[in-house]
């Protein structure tokens, strides 16, 4: 059952790559809490701490396709060692302005300058795996589930990790130590040359078009924009339905049964034989993912809380591998990391969106009614799609 599994791991280097790519994104699932944790220690501010993270989601939008393009062109190595320390510098600058209490503009332009030399290295390692893997398309099936499972290990580490750094050591603890999983992992995986495929520098005599006038990376990226919106809204709607029901303690067990769903599916994932392409296959985890929301609507008790979120998470991880598979197969290898940054580069704004009308339902209606916002996202990411009707069809017809 596992055969894929073990072929995959039996790529050279494939292991060490990967390893070093999960501990590098580890600060994707803590520097959004962390944040918010230095910064209301600092100001009791949560209307401030919200404003910087939705500040630091656009900026991580317009960031993440600048330096996959700049990684597709110069190469992962040389692209990591520019963005690396100049993270590192910003982040730390933030650290010390905001628990020196500077003024407050100063917080804004140093999170700014930060988040702009933010990588996707969940990107950098799917490209690899694509190089060192070839042709193979079932195993580079199986390389997409895998690290859509070590996605969810990291969104379930993250949190527990930056909230009890923050909690126990000090408020900006839990920045600093996503810092130094970014520095470790990052920078170990920059040193592994023997992997990394070989960069192309811009032809004139070739030029490809723009990824984003591509219209089927268009079709995958314009929904996923709302899924981004759907994660967001799920995960403030399941914190207030908790402390309304004085369970607080049990938050991030539930939202760890969430991504434990996810988890399942992407290892079941990758040793499926699928007999239909990505695209058909996007369609039905889309489509699985609205029905699966319906039954948050009418949660009325914390047991049925945790298996409703659990049944959800069953449609994630195969939703994101088939866009993944979609956008990456539709452009030349010259643009596949930049590509597969936009597929997830719009996540961020949708759920700082999403953060927003979230709360003001929850503040207005309370907690059940806030479970109908997950439910609409994902109705607007499939109508963001009838305007591609036609590309849809013609993906879903490709053998």
């Amino acid at each position: 059952m596992f055969t894929p599994y073990r072929q995959l791991f039996k790529t050279p280097g494939g292991l060490r790559f990967s390893l070093a790519g999960v501990i590098g994104r580890m600060p994707i699932s803590m520097d959004s809490l962390a944040l918010i944790f230095i910064v209301v220690h600092a100001t009791k501010s949560y209307a401030l701490a919200g404003s910087l993270a939705a500040l630091a989601s656009i900026v991580v939008t317009i960031a993440l396709p600048f330096w996959s393009r700049s990684a597709d062109r110069l190469g992962q190595k040389r692209t990591l060692l520019i963005a690396i320390p100049l993270r590192t510098v910003f982040m730390i600058v933030f650290i010390v302005l905001v628990t020196q209490k500077a003024p407050i503009w100063t917080w804004f332009l140093a999170i700014i300058l930060a988040e702009a030399s933010i990588v996707n290295a969940g990107g950098m390692v799917r490209r690899r795996w694509l190089w060192a893997l070839g042709e193979n398309r079932k195993l580079i099936d199986t390389a997409y589930s895998y690290e859509a499972l070590m996605d969810e290990i990291v969104f379930i580490l993250g949190p527990v990790i930056a909230t009890a750094c923050a909690t126990s050591i000090a408020p900006s603890a839990g920045l600093v130590v996503g810092l130094i999983f970014m520095l470790v992992g990052t920078t170990a995986f920059a040193l592994q040359t023997k992997t990394e495929p070989p960069p192309h520098p811009r032809d004139l005599t070739k030029p490809h078009q723009p990824v984003m006038r591509n219209r089927t990376v268009q079709a995958v990226v314009l929904p996923s924009i709302f899924l981004g919106g759907f994660f967001s809204a799920v995960g403030i709607v399941v914190v207030a339905y908790m402390q309304s029901h004085h369970a607080v303690a049990k938050t991030g067990l539930m939202l760890a049964l969430w991504a434990a769903g996810s988890a399942t599916a992407a290892a079941a994932n990758g040793v499926i034989s699928w007999k239909m392409n990505h695209a058909k296959r996007f369609w039905i985890f889309l489509f699985a993912l609205t029905l699966l929301s319906i039954p948050l609507i009418f949660v009325t008790n914390l047991l049925f809380l945790g298996i409703a979120l659990f049944c959800n998470g069953l449609a994630i991880a195969p939703l994101i591998v088939s866009a993944y598979g979609v956008a990456e197969t539709s452009v030349p290898p010259a643009q596949i990391t930049e590509t597969l940054a936009w597929v997830i580069a719009g996540m961020p704004l949708g759920g700082a969106i999403a953060s927003s009308v979230t709360g003001l339902v929850i503040d207005n209606y309370g907690p059940h009614r806030g479970f109908l916002i997950p439910f609409a996202t994902l109705c607007c990411a499939m109508a963001m799609s009838l305007p591609y009707f036609r590309t849809w069809n013609r993906l879903r017809s490709a053998s």
